[in-house]
């Protein structure tokens, strides 16, 4: 005569599918904080290269130094031309 407690073939219970869902839900977190960072990663290498002498952010730059109220003005008829588009 055995002893032993059969085991039967149930689905997993309640507290075995939050686990799992968690589990799940960290690795797709972790895998959004993956593509996050080399989204955040090319973006920063893209701002150093534009920094640079030439580029578009050095050029800004210096334009709005040299006028400081025309590229005001410019930037307040491109945020007008962008909010009318949306509409």
């Amino acid at each position: 005569m055995s002893t032993e407690i059969p085991q039967s073939a149930t689905q997993p219970g309640l507290a075995e599918r939050a686990i799992d869902a968690a589990t799940d839900v960290s690795q797709t977190i972790g895998e959004v904080a993956g593509g996050l960072h080399s989204a955040v990663d090319r973006l920063t290498s893209a701002l150093e290269e534009s920094r640079k002498p030439g580029g578009a952010l050095a050029t800004v730059a210096a334009i709005t130094r040299e006028a400081p109220l025309a590229s005001l003005f410019i930037a307040f008829l491109f945020g007008v031309a962008v909010t009318r588009r949306r509409r």
